[in-house]
C-alpha cells in the first residue's frame, strides 16, 4: 500500500494515526462487552476505519457528516465523550437518545452529526437538505454523507443523487464499497462494476479511492469539499474496502470465501499505516505502545463513566412529552378586514403571508413555480419569493421529504407540496420513520408542512381521489390538520407552518373552487388541536371533517325537528377530546363520519374512544359512516355510490328513530 502525505505536516500524519487508533480500540473492548452482554449488538467497522476518518478529518467541524452503523470513526474523530458514546450504546440516560434508540441511530447538533435510521437510504435526502440550506444562506460549507454497497440498490439513494445534481447541491456522497449488502454480494446488487461509473449518469463528478489508505481517503475528501464550497456541486466517492467481520456479529461471516479474508487482511488500515509511519520514522515503536495505553486508559475511564450512569426512568408523562417539539404558536385573531375568498384562494393567501412572515421558509413541489402548482396555489409566487424560495423538485417525493428535515437541522423551514395526496407513498418512509419520530429520539424537530391535496368527487379515478389521512393517523410525531372551509383553512395553514413539528395538511380539491365566504385579509392563526361546534344541538351528535361536514350540514336539513350538534374536528392528530366529550355527553347519540373508506378509518378510533368514555352518557350505540371499501373508482355514478353522502343521511336518520 503505497501512502502520499502530500503536503500533511508530522504532527497531522501522527493526529490521523490517533484517530484511527481509537475506533479500533474501541471495537476490540465493545466485541468484549458484546460477549459479556453489556451491550446488544454490534455492528462493526473493523477493516473501513480509514473511510470514516480519513473523512471527517478532511472537513471542517462545522460541516454536516451523515454516518451509516460502520462508521464509528466518524464520531470518535469529531470528539464527542466516550462516556456518552458508550451510555448510548447501553441505552442510557447521557446517551443522546434517553434510551430511546441504539447505536449510531442517533444525531447531535454540538458535533454536526445526523446518524442514520434502518431504513437505508433516507439520510441522502437528509444531506441534500443541509447542503441546500447552506447554499441558501451562501454559507460556503460541505456536507458528507455515507451509503453501503447495498444501500445504493435503495430508491432514495437515486433520488438524493438526482436531486443534488439538478439542484447543484455541494454534497459528498461517500460510497462504502465493501462487496456485500449484508450476505449478498455485489453482483447479486448490481450489474455494474464500480459506482464511479454511475457518476457521469447524474451529471456528477465521480472519484474512487482505495478505501483502506487513509491519507488517499483524506486528500480525496479534502479537495472534494474545497471546491465544492467555493463551487457548489455534489460529488461520488467510491471507497474501496472490505468487512472483516459480520454484517453485525450475531450474522457471522460464513457465506464469504476465506481468501477474501486472506487477502483483504494484508490491506488492513491500521496496520499498514502504522508501518508507514515507523518506516518513515515519524514514530516509534515506543510512541505506539504509549498511545495504545492512554487510549486503552480512556476507554476504561468512559466505560467507567458509562457504567455509573442511569438507565432511563420509567414515566409514560415523559415519554409522551417528547413525542412533539414544544410549539409556542402565539394565537392571532382574524380581523375584521375581510374580501371574499375560495378555499383555493384561502390557502395561497396564507401561504403567501407565511413566506412575508418567514424568510427562512421554502416552498418546494412538483411544478410550483411557473407553472404555479397543478391547482394555481403558487401562481405568480416566483416574481415576489424567487426561484430560490418556490423551487420546482423532480419526481423525487422521497428526496424532497428528507430535504425538508434536513433543513430543520438547519433552522430552516419547508412547506411540501404533494401534487396529489396519492403521491406521498413515494415519500411515506421519510414521513413516518424520520420526520415522526426524529424529536423523539435525538431531539431534532422537523419543520416540514406536508400539503395533501386530497379528496374524491372530481372523478379523478383511484389514483388521484384517495382519502389517506388515516396513514398517518397512526404514527405519533405528526400533526393531521384537514379544514373544511376557506376561513380556517388560512388560518391553520399558517398555525402549521408556525408550529416546529412535522405536519400533514390536508386540503380537499372539491372545495377549492366551489366554497368561498368572508376571509381576513390579514395574517391570523387559528388553533391547531382544537375541534369547532359548527351548529349546537341536544339530541345528536355528528362527529367530521373535511368535505364530509358539508354533508352532514345537508343531511341535517332533512331531520325536522330533530336537534343536532356538529362538530367539526378540523385537526385529526391531536384530536379534541374535550370538545367531543362534553358534546357526547349533553345529546347521548353520536355519528362520526369520514370521506375515507369506512374500514380502519380515523372514526373507528374516535368511535372506540367514545365508548370507553362516554358509555353513561349514551342513549344508542355509537354509529359510524364512510366510503365503501373499494379503492375510488373513475364513472362518475359508480363514484357517487362509493361515496358516503347519501348513507350519512339514511344512518342520521336511523339514529334520530333509535
Amino acid at each position: 500500500m503505497q501512502f502520499d502525505r502530500k503536503k500533511l505536516s508530522d504532527n497531522q500524519l501522527i493526529n490521523l494515526y490517533k484517530q484511527i487508533l481509537l475506533p479500533r480500540l474501541i471495537e476490540e473492548k465493545m466485541l468484549i462487552l458484546l460477549r459479556q452482554n453489556k451491550i446488544s449488538k454490534w455492528f462493526s467497522g473493523i477493516g473501513q476505519e480509514a473511510i470514516s476518518v480519513g473523512s471527517t478529518a478532511a472537513l471542517e467541524t462545522d460541516e454536516y457528516i451523515l454516518p451509516m452503523h460502520r462508521n464509528l470513526g466518524v464520531f470518535t474523530t469529531r470528539d464527542i465523550p466516550l462516556n456518552r458514546l458508550f451510555s448510548q450504546f447501553q441505552g442510557k440516560m447521557q446517551g443522546f437518545t434517553k434510551g430511546r434508540d441504539r447505536s449510531f441511530h442517533f444525531g447531535t447538533n454540538d458535533y454536526n452529526i445526523v446518524g442514520m435510521i434502518s431504513h437505508l437510504g433516507p439520510q441522502l435526502g437528509v444531506a441534500d437538505g443541509i447542503a441546500l440550506a447552506n447554499k441558501l444562506v451562501k454559507d460556503q460549507k460541505a456536507t458528507l454523507v455515507f451509503s453501503g454497497d447495498g444501500g445504493s440498490s435503495e430508491g432514495d439513494f437515486h433520488e438524493a443523487l438526482n436531486v443534488a445534481a439538478v439542484w447543484d447541491l455541494p454534497v459528498i456522497f461517500m460510497i462504502e464499497n465493501n462487496g456485500y449488502g449484508l450476505s449478498t454480494p455485489s453482483d447479486e446488487q448490481f450489474k455494474f462494476k464500480n459506482f464511479v461509473d454511475k457518476g457521469p449518469g447524474y451529471g456528477m463528478e465521480a472519484i474512487k479511492v482505495d478505501g483502506n489508505n487513509i491519507l488517499d481517503v483524506y486528500h480525496a475528501v479534502a479537495k472534494a469539499a474545497e471546491k465544492m464550497r467555493k463551487n457548489p456541486k455534489p460529488i461520488l466517492i467510491e471507497a474501496i474496502t472490505f468487512r472483516m467481520r459480520g454484517h453485525e456479529e450475531a450474522s457471522g461471516t460464513k457465506y464469504v470465501p476465506q481468501e477474501l479474508f486472506d487477502n483483504w487482511a494484508k490491506k488492513d488500515p491500521v496496520e499498514n499505516y502504522e508501518k508507514y509511519l515507523l518506516n518513515e520514522k515519524i514514530i516509534s515503536d515506543s510512541d505506539i505502545e504509549a498511545w495504545k495505553a492512554d487510549i486503552k486508559k480512556q476507554i476504561n475511564e468512559g466505560l467507567k463513566l458509562a457504567n455509573e450512569d442511569l438507565y432511563p426512568e420509567i414515566s409514560t408523562e415523559q415519554q409522551l412529552h417528547d413525542i412533539y417539539a414544544e410549539s409556542k404558536v402565539e394565537i392571532i385573531e382574524a380581523s375584521k378586514n375581510k374580501t371574499t375568498k375560495r378555499y383555493v384562494d384561502a390557502i395561497s393567501d396564507g401561504l403567501k403571508q407565511s413566506l412575508e412572515k418567514y424568510p427562512e421558509l421554502v416552498v418546494m413541489g412538483q411544478d410550483v413555480a411557473d407553472y404555479g402548482g397543478v391547482f394555481k396555489i403558487t401562481e405568480g409566487f416566483i416574481d415576489q419569493f424567487g426561484k430560490d424560495r418556490i423551487r420546482n423538485t423532480p419526481l423525487c417525493e422521497s428526496a424532497i421529504v428528507g430535504i425538508g428535515l434536513g433543513m430543520s437541522i438547519k433552522k430552516q423551514k419547508s412547506v411540501i407540496e404533494m401534487q396529489f395526496a396519492d403521491f406521498v407513498t413515494c415519500g411515506f418512509n421519510q414521513i413516518v420513520n424520520n420526520l415522526a419520530k426524529s424529536h423523539y429520539r435525538w431531539g431534532q424537530n422537523a419543520d416540514v408542512v406536508v400539503r395533501m391535496p386530497t379528496g374524491a368527487g372530481v372523478a379523478a379515478g383511484p389514483f388521484h381521489s384517495q382519502s389517506n389521512e388515516a396513514w398517518f393517523f397512526h404514527t405519533p410525531g405528526l400533526k393531521i390538520v384537514f379544514p373544511s372551509n376557506p376561513l380556517e383553512a388560512k388560518g391553520l395553514l399558517n398555525a402549521a407552518i408556525a408550529d416546529p413539528n412535522p405536519v400533514m395538511f390536508f386540503e380537499h380539491k372539491g372545495l377549492y373552487r366551489s366554497l368561498s365566504e368572508e376571509v381576513s385579509d390579514d395574517y391570523y392563526i387559528t388553533e391547531i388541536g382544537k375541534a369547532r361546534v359548527i351548529n349546537e344541538g341536544t339530541d345528536i351528535t355528528i362527529i367530521t371533517y373535511g368535505m364530509a361536514v358539508h354533508w352532514a350540514k345537508e343531511a341535517m336539513n332533512d331531520l325536522g325537528d330533530i336537534s343536532v350538534e356538529l362538530v367539526d374536528l378540523r385537526t385529526l392528530l391531536p384530536w379534541d377530546k374535550e370538545t367531543v366529550k362534553e358534546s357526547v355527553n349533553k345529546t347521548g347519540k353520536v355519528l362520526i363520519c369520514n370521506e375515507d373508506c369506512l374500514t380502519g378509518s380515523i372514526s373507528g378510533e374516535i368511535a372506540a374512544w367514545i365508548s370507553e368514555n362516554c358509555f353513561e352518557a349514551l342513549d344508542a350505540p355509537v354509529m359510524r359512516e364512510g366510503s365503501l371499501d373499494t379503492p375510488v373508482p373513475f364513472n362518475a355514478d359508480l363514484e357517487k355510490n362509493f361515496l358516503p353522502k347519501e348513507r350519512i343521511k339514511e344512518k342520521l336518520k336511523k339514529l334520530a328513530e333509535y
